[in-house]
């Protein structure tokens, strides 16, 4: 039995043999048919696998009989053999097939050759390419004969490594000596390797094969000689070699990668502690010398985080701190870089995990947690605090979540410590209302997401259990309406997680969630609402889940319940208190549709509606769901939901078509077939709109009516094949039907147009664009799955005459778009020269229709009204004769506009359709076939046409859009199983690149608008190639491209290289490309440099665009301001060893252009590429783990960067002094700096150049800067290099005055000795200052004593370099000043010159900088920063400070002088204005309102902070004479008043929020009113208005104002709030809330009452616009539909305000306001409400759709209307505080009645 199982194995093994083959030779035959390439590349990999294990079989077989030579079975390896050799050398096979062959080579050698000990020494001798061909076996060199003597490939040999490293027994040492050579031997030879592969899937292979010869290496030193040990301890080459390439490729853009170089250091850790084995592993000094590398390293590098990762593992972190204590701290502070949070947040969990149980094991009380606590808790709690949004947000989500897993026991002490800074700081807003910074979570945001995730994880038993024990309801209230986004968040994410999914949902959280809801629905930020409605659709889960096991619990409340726990009331009780909150979620949901509400509302009540929808789907069988949307929906919600279409924004309409779909028919339900009609008759008007967003509306009605089976039944007519409407109709086939027969009733439509178009397309732009009808159709087809037809028959002419409409359209409308300027293209002039003109231009664009406007230039009559000075809003009346089939004949108005947007869209919606045709529908391979729509020739049709209008348009917005359509179509065409549409991108490729390379002056190719659709074209042929083949179209492209984009000598035939660049650009910039694309950046990058130095500006302009598209490929997106971020560079090795070729070039280049530059005759533009060599060479830097190795040293391109600084150019030795800083290591700084000090001439020299002084000392700046600025470093080698440098500039110090002419250099020199100053004015261990004793100080005296600040210039001089040279010297100035006087004493007599000196100086610039450094300290002293309140040197100079204030007429410096007078007290200087400045204080504040008034911007604003202050002032010190300024106050009043107007720049609102939240206790919330009722209603009128401001900034800032107005002793009790950060959303209530108790606290409701009231009812412009915007023709202005509407609503005001005046009202003790105001108020409404009901009536059927911002005001105006009439009936007593109904007029469809939305009481 054995031998015949044997037998058979070997028959298979024969029959492998031939398989193998054939598999190879079919490969060969079928090549370009990638398709069954494909699968025979998988029948080849698995034909090898076999081999393979069959041979291992062979191993176990007894006997030898089969390694005879003459044995079949032997014969058949040694041909497998020779097979694998073949495959291995085999490029155009996949890698993973060379790779396997690299396998089965290594397995068929071990088994074969004999003895086995030479195995290591034949393996090593063929790795290396010293085979002795003499010394081998005859069957190897048979078999192997082109590895022994041929030339092998690098790719050949890294698989032979790997096969090496995968299929030798390495451990135990079995192979000896020679087993040991062999590994050495492989790792010299991946290390030749490493430095010549560049291809990304190669350099992958060739990661995965280091990190496994390591992994050999250590199995080998487990029992290794001593020779061995030596040659891999941590101090040995291969090590250093190794340690080389991980610190080289850590910063991969490979993640995979990546990970191997972690493998790879974590395992050379494990090799040398094997070869160290014994000795103590902390003192040895290749540890040692490691963590200190690391550390020394920037944070930014994420190499760091996984190399000190993989440290605290082998030698404990304990060490680690003991360097640094800080470690923690700093590790948290970059995660606020999202970049480099999971590798910060995993070494963190790692140094945290090592760190406990280092503790606990050293320690055997329990202290040591404690000191854990320190460590790592407390820096986290400072960051959830204090943190920024990004940095907090990261650390919850990444680092608390693995703390509290690890040490859930540290729970109890962050809340322990947060409830106390909580406590703490409630106390102190208690005393203090100010409550500081807005943007601070502070405490209650920690707290809230430290819970969130403890609940989330587990960590808390039972949440209702805990609310008590750790935190408040209150608090609960507080953290759900913070005015943190991410408090809010935490808070809601608290009640909405759960780690168990049927976790019973308590009551309090039910109300807790609908008091989040009613305020946080209008989000701004999309992150925010998209996690919402996540948290929200949590919950819902919960509830679903946890009612099924309630349910189960009520249906066998007789047995015995397991899970009697899960509930502490009845089941029934809690599925009805379940089915209550559901329905007063979705009640607050469709009652946040309102007219005018914001998008962000819309979209979030929208999203969570769906959510319900989904969770709570109809039930299936027996399954119990607690709620069901459906039961809820009504005729006014379903209006409500249907009314969302009209959105602008498309979300909203896909939200709402989306949740329409998951209801049951409701169109059937709550419309009758005359309002469906009108539905579908207003779907089609839409379709025709000049509005391009309407045919998107008209698309989500037609899909709506088609899908609820709710179409006319006239349409019925347009089906040849009746379908049954029967009952048994699936639903598949009803809409089938309703969706063909829209088609079809479209197409007629549009068939219509296009005729009319091709008569005049202008009529056609004007009164019907045609591309709103073939944007619906698309939408109809891609809503259907076109896989799965039953009416074929009749979709094939749909499809055949759609496309011939759609190329017929495209006809009409491509000599616009394809013309060379498309944009405000129109046929029509005023005088016969402008005409003739206009005829060059239709003679180029060769128009196909008929219109007389477009055959030849048409001169308008004289009286024809036409405005030539703004030809984009001239309009032309186009009258047209001929009779057009059943339409009204019309006057029209066009633009240039409208056309271009006709043409340009119609080419785009027409692209769409093609490209979804081509990916829905199923190709029919051959005319006769009865199952495809398409055919073979109807798809190449199709190709040609995107590839005409890719290649032919000129503007953006059509060949864009076509591009989108083509990749559809390539993407089917490369999975399609037909040979000849597979084929056709190649070919088209070909093509393309064959008229780009010919540049024939005939060609159509547009060379301008950076080649326009051409880049698009082939980037959609390139990147639809499958990606897991060879990429050869890839390869091929891009060789052409970069041989045509290097320079020509022949200056004429330039286009095609600026084709090329173009092209090449856009492949770089393509995400799809990948990796794939890297082996070509050293080579575009070449072309992109040569490019530049180019005579033609055409070829410089692409090269600088493709530059740039490669600097974001090489160094990533930029993320930061900073130009040159941290986390935009990389390593000068990095760089280079990614791309090589880039050495040479650049350093050749780079010598090229210093050359020139240091010549006598070298120009200024000579070499421009200058530029794009220091753009590059300024991104890298030195890393201190670069290694010996010189091969790639940075060190050569060091002089020639300095000979850069010689450039003529101002900004290329700026660009030269930047770029130097990367390349020197910080520790050679100091000797780089005194050489550079010690090339400057000295002052006898007669002969040098500005330039060169000016370089050098840019160079010397930037260096000392960077030096400065290192942290790396001990302060008393800092101090010691700094003396030295100090000692070099003093010899040049005459560069600093007036013997040196250039006013330049003198500023950078000035720089220079203020940087020096600054790092040097210290004491040191007690001693004097570094600079007294090196006499610097004196030095710079002189220099200030001798400079024109003192002297002053000549009249009238001009110089180059002034104002820099003034700033420079003045800072250097305010240092010495300030210096001298902390010497002496602060006397005044050893200052060398005086700020009021300074103050008087004639130049703007000096008294800018002195102003600035006052401010400050100024500043300081005001916020109680500084340490001993403000200088003696600024004290009694309120007079000059008065006079400057008077004469300046600098803007920036008087903005400055009146801010300093707003940081001092008034009462110092308000009483010295009538003896400075002859204005008595009275006659100042005027002057100071004037100045707010009329001034701009930024000075305003201080204005009308000063002269807040000042009036606050008067009113607190001159109580009895508050009368006299009472006309200056009602002025101020209108000033804040008119400084809130939305047209105004944020900053002056902003300055108006500071304002009244200063004076909020002096005039908002004083018990006694100062100002009278109508100017304090006004002040906080200004409040509300600026709380519904659309920017963000200043809605945050108007909650402060309302946060002070209710934390004052007699308002902090009218809320629940006070002292509390909260949004705007509910700072709108509350300050409403505020203010009604506030009328009562006055007595003033009788008064206040009318005033109220007109709020509630609104301007009467409001009423004037609707009546305006009804009436008015309709003007055709495209993109101006409504005012876009993002944050106010204004029914969420009139609803609050209606709900706290009810409030109020209800409570006794008022006087009602007089029957006479009461009546004015009545007929004041009664008049609106007439008008409103005849506007309504004046409306067209579904005004909602066609007259949508009409019917919207129209709808905000009758809701305030209402609610004013029910306030006015509740005033008369007949209509009680509970009646929210009203019935009011009847409009001219049905009678109207309108609910007021309820909600919760909020404060």
């Amino acid at each position: 039995m054995y031998l015949f199982c044997w037998e058979l194995e070997m028959f298979t093994f024969l029959f492998e043999f031939p398989f193998v083959i054939m598999s190879f030779l079919l490969y060969r035959k079928c090549a370009g048919n990638h398709i069954i390439q494909t699968q025979l590349m998988n029948d080849l990999l698995v034909g090898i696998r076999v081999s393979m294990t069959l041979v291992q079989k062979v191993q176990d077989f007894q006997g030898n009989l089969w390694k005879a030579s003459s044995s079949p079975i032997w014969q058949n390896m040694c041909g497998l053999l020779s097979i694998f050799t073949k495959f291995l050398s085999d490029d155009d096979l996949l890698q993973t097939v060379q790779s396997t062959s690299g396998l089965a080579i290594t397995l068929f050698i071990k088994t074969m050759f004999h003895p086995s000990e030479k195995i290591p020494h034949l393996i090593s001798s063929v790795l290396l390419r010293s085979v002795d061909c003499t010394s081998v076996p005859e069957w190897f060199m048979n078999s192997c004969r082109s590895l022994c003597c041929g030339n092998v490939s690098g790719s050949a040999v890294l698989f032979l490594c790997q096969g090496t490293l995968a299929m030798l027994d390495w451990q135990n040492g079995s192979m000896g000596r020679s087993g040991e050579a062999l590994l050495l031997d492989t790792a010299h030879v991946l290390f030749t390797l490493s430095s010549q592969i560049k291809e990304p899937t190669l350099e992958m292979f060739l990661s995965r094969i280091m990190a496994s010869w390591t992994n050999s290496a250590i199995q080998v030193l487990e029992s290794s000689s001593p020779s061995l040990r030596d040659s891999l301890n941590g101090n040995s080459s291969i090590v250093g070699r190794l340690l080389e390439y991980v610190y080289t490729h850590w910063e991969h853009p490979l993640d995979a990668l990546r990970h191997q170089t972690k493998i790879m250091f974590k395992n050379l850790l494990q090799m040398h502690r094997l070869t160290v084995e014994g000795a103590v592993l902390v003192p040895d000094p290749f540890f040692v010398k490691l963590t200190e590398s690391l550390l020394r390293l920037e944070w930014h590098i994420k190499g760091k985080y996984m190399c000190l990762g993989c440290l605290v593992e082998c030698i404990g972190i304990e060490h680690i701190l003991a360097i640094d204590k800080t470690i923690p701290s700093q590790i948290l502070e970059v995660m606020g870089d999202q970049s480099l949070v999971p590798y910060a947040s995993d070494l963190l969990e790692t140094m945290f995990k090592n760190h406990k149980s280092h503790l606990k094991s050293q320690t055997a009380e329990s202290s040591w947690i404690d000191q854990w606590h320190e460590t790592w808790v407390s820096p986290l709690l400072f960051i959830l605090c204090e943190g920024n949004l990004d940095q907090k947000s990261y650390v919850i989500d990444y680092y608390l979540p693995k703390l509290l897993s690890y040490s859930p026991e540290s729970l109890q002490y962050m809340v322990k410590i947060l409830q106390t800074s909580i406590d703490a700081k409630t106390g102190q807003e208690q005393s203090f209302p100010s409550l500081g910074s807005c943007n601070s979570r502070g405490a209650l945001g920690a707290l809230m997401a430290c819970l969130r995730i403890a609940r989330a994880r587990g960590h808390l038993q039972s949440a209702t259990d805990t609310w008590e024990n750790l935190v408040s309801g209150a608090r609960i209230k507080q953290g759900l309406i913070h005015q943190h986004c991410q408090v809010r968040i935490d808070t809601l994410g608290l009640l909405c997680e759960s780690n168990r999914s049927t976790e019973i949902v308590s009551m309090e959280e039910m109300q807790w969630i609908q008091f989040f809801i009613t305020y946080n629905l209008n989000s701004q930020s999309p992150g925010v609402r998209q996690q919402i409605c996540s948290l929200l659709k949590k919950l819902f889960c919960r509830i679903q889940e946890s009612s099924q096991v309630l349910y189960k619990l009520e249906q066998n409340k007789s047995k015995h319940e397991p899970e009697k726990e899960l509930t502490k009331q009845h089941p029934s009780v809690s599925l009805q208190q379940y089915k209550n909150f559901m329905s007063s979620i979705c009640n607050s949901l469709f009652e946040a549709l309102f007219p005018g509400s914001s998008y962000s509302t819309r979209f979030s009540a929208l999203t969570i509606l769906g959510s319900i929808a989904e969770v709570f789907h109809v039930p299936e069988g027996r399954i119990y769901t607690v709620y069901q949307l459906n039961h809820d929906i009504d005729v006014g919600r379903f209006q409500a939901l249907m009314e969302c279409f009209t959105s602008t924004f498309e979300d909203v309409k896909t939200l709402a078509f989306d949740l329409l779909m998951k209801l049951s028919k409701t169109a059937v339900h709550f419309q009758d077939s005359e309002k469906l009609q009108g539905l579908f008759q207003a779907a089609l008007a839409l379709s025709t709109s000049t509005k391009p967003y309407d045919c998107v509306t008209a698309s989500y009605l037609l899909n709506f009516l088609i899908w609820q089976d709710a179409l006319p039944s006239s349409l019925s007519a347009y089906l040849t094949q009746q379908v049954a409407r029967g009952d048994g109709d699936r639903p598949a086939s009803v809409v089938e039907r309703n969706t063909l027969m829209v088609i079809k009733c479209l197409m007629e439509n549009l068939e219509e147009e296009v005729y009319q178009a091709e008569n005049s397309l202008l009529q056609a732009a004007a009164s019907f664009p045609m591309y709103g009808r073939v944007h619906c159709i698309t939408g109809a087809l891609q809503k259907l799955s076109l896989n799965s037809l039953q009416l074929v028959s009749e979709w094939r002419p749909v499809v055949e005459k759609l496309l011939l409409m759609s190329y017929r359209l495209s006809t009409v409308v491509s000599p616009v778009i394809q013309s060379s300027s498309p944009e405000g293209l129109i046929p029509m002039d005023t005088d016969s020269e402008s005409a003739s003109r206009l005829q060059m231009i239709l003679n180029e664009i060769q128009p196909r229709d008929t219109n007389d406007y477009f055959n030849q230039a048409k001169i308008l009559k004289e009286h024809d009204s036409f405005d030539m000075k703004d030809l984009n809003a001239s309009v032309v009346n186009i009258d047209i004769s001929a009779e057009i089939k059943g339409k009204e004949v019309k006057t029209c108005d066009v633009t240039a506009q409208m056309v271009l947007v006709c043409c340009w869209r119609s080419m785009k919606e027409v692209a769409l359709l093609l490209g979804t045709l081509c990916q829905l529908l199923p190709m029919q391979p051959v005319p006769e076939s009865s199952d495809g729509l398409l055919t073979v020739e109807q798809v190449k049709e199709i190709g040609d046409y995107f590839k005409q209008h890719l290649l032919q348009s000129r503007h953006r917005g059509a060949f864009e859009l076509a591009y989108t359509g083509f990749v559809k179509l390539t993407e089917v065409l490369n999975r399609c199983p037909n040979v000849s549409l597979q084929k056709l991108p190649e070919q088209w490729l070909w093509s393309v690149l064959e008229e780009i390379k010919c540049s024939d002056p005939s060609s159509k190719l547009c060379a301008t608008r950076r080649s326009a659709g051409i880049p698009f074209y082939i980037q959609a042929l390139l990147a639809s190639e499958p990606k897991k083949g060879k990429m050869d179209l890839l390869k091929i492209t891009m060789k052409e491209l970069i041989s045509l984009a290097g320079p020509t000598d022949d200056l004429q035939s330039t286009v095609p290289q600026v084709h090329a660049l173009n092209i090449l650009r856009a492949l770089f910039r393509d995400t799809r490309l990948g990796e794939n694309i890297i082996p070509y950046v050293a080579d575009g990058a070449k072309a992109a440099i040569l490019g530049f130095t180019s005579p033609v500006w055409a070829v410089r302009n692409s090269s600088t665009l493709l530059f740039s598209a490669l600097i974001t490929r090489i160094f990533g997106v930029k993320r930061a301001k900073d130009e040159l971020s941290k986390t935009n560079r990389m390593t000068g090795r990095e760089f280079f060893s990614r791309f090589p070729e880039l050495y040479p070039f650049l350093l050749k280049q780079l010598e090229t252009v210093a050359n020139a530059v240091d010549s006598d005759m070298g120009e200024p533009n000579r070499h421009p590429s200058m530029f794009l060599l220091l753009l590059v060479l300024e991104r890298l830097y030195p890393s201190p783990m670069d290694g010996t190795s010189s091969a790639l040293s940075m060190g050569p391109f060091v002089p020639f960067i300095m000979r850069c600084g010689h450039s003529p150019v101002y900004h290329s030795r700026e660009m030269a002094a930047r770029a130097l800083v990367p390349f020197v290591m910080i520790d050679h700084i100091p000797n780089t700096i005194r050489t550079l000090l010690a090339t400057l001439p000295s002052c006898t020299d007669q002969c040098f150049r500005q330039n060169r002084i000016h370089g050098t000392l840019l160079q010397v700046f930037h260096l000392l800067q960077a030096y400065s600025d290192s942290k790396h470093r001990t302060n008393s080698d800092f101090q010691h290099e700094l003396t030295d440098i100090t000692v070099c500039t003093k010899a040049k110090l005459w560069l600093a005055k007036r013997q040196n002419p250039c006013l330049v250099t003198r500023a950078v020199y000035i720089d220079i000795l203020f940087l020096l100053t600054c790092c040097l004015n210290k004491s040191v261990k007690d001693n004097q200052p570094v600079l007294e004793s090196l006499g610097l100080w004196e030095e710079v005296r002189g220099i200030i004593s001798g400079s024109e600040l003192i002297t002053g210039f000549p009249c009238a001089f001009k110089a180059p370099g002034l104002p820099q040279y003034l700033e420079s010297l003045t800072r250097l100035t305010i240092a010495a000043v300030w210096a001298a006087a902390a010497k002496s004493g602060e006397r005044e007599r050893d200052v060398p010159i005086s700020f009021s000196q300074l103050l008087e100086s004639a130049f703007p610039e000096v008294r800018s900088l002195t102003l600035e450094a006052l401010l400050e300290k100024f500043l300081s002293a005001a916020s109680g920063l500084g340490e001993k309140g403000l200088p003696p040197l600024l004290c009694n100079m309120e007079e000059k400070f008065l006079l400057l204030a008077m004469k300046e007429n600098h803007p920036e410096c008087f903005c400055k002088i009146l801010k300093i007078l707003h940081c001092m007290d008034p009462g110092e200087w308000l009483p010295q204005t009538e003896h400075c400045v002859h204005l008595t204080p009275k006659e100042f504040l005027i002057w100071t309102m004037d100045v707010a008034s009329n001034e701009r911007s930024e000075i305003q604003s201080v204005a009308l902070r000063l002269a807040s202050k000042v009036i606050s002032h008067h009113m607190q010190t001159c109580v009895e004479n508050r009368e006299l300024i009472a006309a200056e106050l009602k002025q101020w009043v209108q000033l804040v008043i008119l400084s809130c107007e939305d047209h105004l720049p944020t900053e002056s609102r902003l300055a108006v929020i500071e304002v009244l939240t200063s004076t909020a206790p002096l005039f908002l919330t004083n018990p006694h009113p100062i100002l009278e009722l109508q100017d304090t209603l006004a002040l906080w009128k200004c409040v509300l208005t600026l709380l519904q401001s659309e920017e963000q900034a200043v809605r945050d800032a108007a909650t402060e104002t309302v946060t002070t107005a209710m934390s004052q002793e007699n308002t902090c009790q009218s809320t629940e709030f006070a002292f509390c950060q909260v949004d705007a959303s509910i700072a709108l209530a509350l300050a409403l809330a505020v203010l009604c108790d506030l009328l009562q606290q006055w007595n003033q409701l009788a008064s206040g009452l009318p005033i109220l009231l007109r709020w509630l009812l609104g301007d009467s412009d409001d009423l004037v616009v609707c009546v305006e915007s009804l009436h008015q023709v309709e003007e055709d202005y495209l993109f101006e539909k409504a005012e876009v509407n993002f944050w106010a609503e204004t029914l969420i005001f009139v609803k609050y305000l209606c709900k706290h005046l009810f409030c109020l009202l209800s409570k006794s003790g008022w006087r009602l306001p007089s029957p006479e105001m009461l009546c004015h108020l009545q007929r004041m409404v009664s008049e609106q409400c007439r008008l409103l009901s005849q506007l309504f009536r004046e409306l067209p059927p579904a005004a909602e759709f066609v007259k949508t911002v009409e019917f919207t005001r129209l709808r905000i105006q009758e809701e305030r209307t209402l609610a004013c009439l029910k306030l006015l009936a509740f005033l008369e007593g007949k209509e009680g505080e509970d009646t929210l109904v009203l019935s009011v007029w009847d409009s001219s469809a049905e009678a109207r009645q309108l609910t007021l939305p309820r909600t919760e009481a909020a404060c």
